[in-house]
């Protein structure tokens, strides 16, 4: 009841203060009319206009209680008064109860999140496998089991070997005939001893025995019988392909062993968005393991070939992993945040005259030379894909609190200069790219404009209650063509439609405890759609991101129970399956996309509907038919 009552007052409030700014903004403004006892004429004789000052779009000739809303009618304008500016002039005073505040457009860097998921996994240049280079027995495992952390020397396992017996007979043979004192030799015969004894302890080394060991079997002047293995990497024993006791043959893998300090990060990006991502990228990542917990990698490698089942690609993150909290498997959240130019190109401005290993891209360095790791020679970052921009290409942003949104169509309320008392003009503009805080400003606006980040609201509220052109009066919008997609898909889309318009009916009727219940079949509903058929097409990876963004709203809002929750889940659901709409459209029959400017504490909110008639679920019972009719939405009924 409490929650009820403060959406009441806050909707009163914003009503009062329309009605407010109303008369406000237009005092000083005579219109030459006085209101009759009938109130349908002025003084002149011209006829008068009544409106809503919820639904501007009301006109009606004399007063009464609003159609939609039961709110009493206010006198619009005389018929006749010069209308069509989207020009509103206040005092200092208006502006300051207002709370009108500006900021200018400028440019600057801007950074487009990237959202992926993926898995760590093993970096596959730390891998190493120990196998036998020549035959013999396991007699002791000092290494008998997998997970055990071993450094560079440790011994691994103790073996015999019959021909290892025999190459160290030749050994001490050849160290023989090397160092007898033999007068009048020949200065032949004793470079071929030397060369003899040389040879065997090549072939020593070359079966894996330490330099140390080969001085020990010299200095003792006799054989061994067992031999130790030694590791010859650190890491941690991945693999352990023999036992106590048995033979392993030339070849044989006897351990693997993974330096688990250098992990991978493998992560699924889908094709819209490959523009935004580019080797040497810095990336963050989180994991459930540790939440709360932020940890960082460099973008390595991209994939050339796109995955056909998943329409992604693989992009490879190498990750620092010191103290081993990471591990190999583990399911991550990593974001790309990508470097904007004016175009909407992405930009690396801080890899500009850098030269880069085209084999190793996180090495990075001032000059041409060789790689650090590999030897190549660097290449210059441009080489590699890297957009480079000038300062002068920095994108023109606006903050994202002074768009107000219709659909493809973005409205900004700009203060003009040199007038004696603050005046704002709303201005249709152009948008790219948004970040998280800007949009960047394709047309409409220049570099030092002062735009209404606070109270641009208000500022169109006022313009509806003087007839003026605002947000709500903007042409309409053109209805997006949607894609190709096989008939049985698009069909079992109404399922999902059908449980939507019923959490947002219920909403309506102020039906919580229904609403609550619905959420879980909405989200079977989901399951249920027929997104086989679109594997074999070239949407099926839009559908995919669409479903995912369904699907994690659902999970994120698991167990929302007050008002305010539900209706923000509904928001956030209305938001997602409105995108749904406009790329897949629905199978038979008409729909309709509403709209309100007071949903949402004042952000307004949209929603869709099976009827034209409105039945506002935000606000529910206390004002049900507030909003009005955006787009009327055809069917698709038997398109492929």
């Amino acid at each position: 009841m409490k929650s009820e009552m403060k959406v009441l007052s806050k909707c009163v409030f914003l009503v009062l203060i329309g009605l407010g700014l109303g008369v406000l903004f237009s005092s000083g403004k005579d219109h030459g009319s006085s209101i009759t006892s009938g109130g349908t004429r002025d003084k002149t004789g011209a006829a008068e206009v009544w409106t809503c000052s919820m639904h501007p779009q009301i006109k009606l000739p004399k007063p009464g209680p609003c159609p939609l809303c039961g709110m009493d009618l206010i006198l619009l304008q005389v018929l006749g008064d010069e209308r069509g500016e989207r020009v509103l002039a206040m005092s200092h005073a208006d502006k300051k109860l207002a709370e009108i505040a500006t900021l200018p457009v400028e440019r600057k860097r801007v950074d487009v999140p990237v959202r992926l998921v993926g898995k760590i996994i093993m970096d596959e240049t730390k891998v190493k496998t120990i196998t036998s280079w020549f035959p013999y027995r396991i007699d002791r495992l000092f290494v008998d089991y997998t997970g055990i952390a071993v450094r560079e020397g440790d011994h691994l396992a103790e073996i015999y070997s019959p021909d290892l017996i025999t190459a160290q007979e030749e050994l001490l043979e050849a160290n023989r005939r090397a160092s007898e004192d033999t007068q009048g030799e020949s200065p032949f015969l004793k470079a071929s001893n030397s060369r003899a004894l040389e040879s065997a302890r090549e072939k020593l080394r070359l079966w894996g025995l330490l330099p140390s060991q080969i001085r020990e079997i010299e200095e003792r002047g006799s054989t061994l019988n067992h031999m130790v293995i030694n590791a010859p990497v650190g890491g941690t024993v991945i693999h352990k392909g023999v036992k106590e006791g048995e033979y392993a043959a030339v070849g044989a893998k006897i351990f693997t062993i993974a330096d688990l300090r250098h992990l991978w990060v493998l992560l699924d990006a889908y094709e819209t968005d490959l523009p935004w991502i580019r080797y040497g990228q810095s990336v963050t990542f989180q994991t459930e393991a540790y939440p709360g917990e932020t940890f960082q990698g460099t973008i390595t490698f991209i994939d050339p070939v796109l995955h056909d089942a998943s329409r992604t690609v693989k992009v490879r993150v190498a990750v620092a992993n010191k103290d081993q909290k990471l591990k190999p498997e583990m399911l991550v959240r990593a974001t790309v945040m990508s470097h904007v130019a004016q175009s909407g190109r992405a930009m690396a401005p801080d890899l500009q005259g850098k030269w880069i290993c085209p084999m190793h891209p996180e090495v990075i360095k001032d000059r041409p030379g060789p790689c650090g790791i590999c030897d190549m020679d660097l290449v210059p970052a441009e080489s590699l894909g890297f957009t480079v921009v000038n300062e002068t290409e920095l994108p023109l942003v606006v903050p994202e609190s002074a768009v107000l949104r219709t659909g493809k169509r973005a409205l900004v309320y700009v203060m003009l200069k040199d007038r004696d008392r603050p005046t704002y003009e709303g201005r249709e503009i152009t948008v790219g790219p948004r970040t998280d805080n800007f949009y960047i400003v394709l047309e409409g606006l220049t570099e030092g404009d002062e735009v209404v980040v606070n109270g641009n609201f208000k500022i169109d509220s006022a313009l509806q209650i003087q007839a003026k052109p605002s947000m709500m009066s903007m042409p309409a919008e053109e209805v997006h063509p949607v894609v190709s997609a096989p008939a049985v898909f698009r069909a079992s889309l109404t399922g999902l439609y059908e449980r939507y318009f019923e959490i947002s009916e219920a909403l309506a009727r102020d039906a919580m405890p229904e609403a609550v219940l619905l959420f879980p079949v909405l989200k079977q509903a989901l399951v249920d759609v027929e997104s086989n058929a679109l594997l074999e097409t070239a949407h099926s990876a839009t559908w995919k991101k669409q479903a995912d963004v369904l699907d994690g709203i659902l999970h994120a809002h698991h167990g929302s129970r007050t008002d305010k929750e539900l209706k923000q889940v509904f928001y956030d659901l209305s938001q997602a399956l409105l995108q749904v709409h406009t790329e897949w459209g629905h199978a038979a029959g008409t729909y309709y996309q509403m709209h309100c400017p007071m949903a949402m504490e004042g952000r307004g909110g949209e929603w869709l509907q099976r009827g034209r008639e409105i039945n506002n679920p935000y606000f529910g019972l206390q004002m049900q038919k507030c909003g009005s009719v955006v787009l009327e939405l055809a069917g698709q009924a038997g398109a492929n």
